[in-house]
């Protein structure tokens, strides 16, 4: 009897750390990434990785606890997709949906590596990605949502340099500025504005969300950083030409509220 009861504490002693790091486990991302999710789990078992790590990866391989400042990002899926930089080598990961910019710095534990990675809900293929848990260094913008309470929609995107584009041309054309000092002439109408990609979210509210900065503005006067609404995607770091309706002052519920936003936009 004594025995069997030193083996019940060994065994509730390994139970725990296990329970601990399935807790810690991303949520479960949209429909269209679940194909994606159920070969994770059949490379898991075949090659024997696990998401709660527990022994350091074989030379080469990559570092299944990853740091570093974040280059790109973007949301899809039910996850958010970050290149981590660090020392000049990047590392793309994948964690369940935070709010994430440009320039903020994250760190993560015991992540799993998934090579030729294919996310349908972003229509591209990763050479190699790392599914993690939260990170345990969160991003600077998690902390400012937490404590003001502000959605994640509403935020500005942070670039990851200055950015400098030149404005769009026609009588419909305006830099970002312009489009903020001038929201209430032109609202409900058509407009032109050429800027860079700094950020994208992808599938919300059945909408891509594209951060568009051209240089004119400040981060101070919140004038600098222009969202559109639109059915097309690109990728950070794009400088492109949007036209579609100018909205001021929408308020799309949730936190989603913009002083002046571009809906049904057409990106080239």
């Amino acid at each position: 009897m004594k025995r069997y009861s030193t083996i019940m504490s060994v065994l509730l002693t390994l139970a725990l750390p296990v329970a601990g790091s399935c807790a810690d486990a991303p949520k479960a991302p949209d429909k269209a990434d679940a194909a994606s999710v159920e070969s994770i789990k059949d490379s898991m078992s075949k090659t024997g990785h696990s998401m709660m790590g527990g022994s350091a990866p074989a030379a080469g391989a990559a570092d299944l606890s990853p740091s570093g400042k974040v280059v790109e990002t973007m949301d899809g899926g039910g996850y958010t997709y970050a290149n981590l930089e660090r020392d000049g080598k990047k590392t793309w990961v994948a964690f369940s949906t935070l709010e994430t910019r440009v320039g903020d710095k994250l760190a993560f534990k015991d992540c799993m590596e998934m090579p030729n990675f294919q996310s349908k809900a972003l229509n591209r293929t990763f050479d190699s990605i790392l599914f993690c848990g939260q990170p345990v260094l969160k991003p600077t913008t998690a902390a400012k949502q937490v404590s003001g309470k502000k959605s994640p929609g509403s935020g500005s995107a942070a670039a990851a340099g200055k950015i400098q584009v030149e404005k769009a041309t026609g009588a419909n054309a305006y830099t970002v500025a312009e489009v903020f000092a001038k929201r209430g002439a032109l609202d409900g109408k058509q407009v032109v504005v050429r800027g860079q990609v700094v950020k994208v979210s992808t599938g919300i509210m059945n909408k891509n969300w594209l951060h568009l900065q051209d240089g004119s503005g400040s981060e101070k006067s919140k004038n600098h950083d222009l969202v559109v609404t639109t059915k097309d995607l690109a990728e950070v770091g794009d400088v492109v030409t949007v036209s579609g309706t100018l909205a001021k002052d929408k308020d799309f519920g949730g936190g989603y509220k913009y002083s002046a936003i571009i809906e049904k936009g057409s990106v080239k």
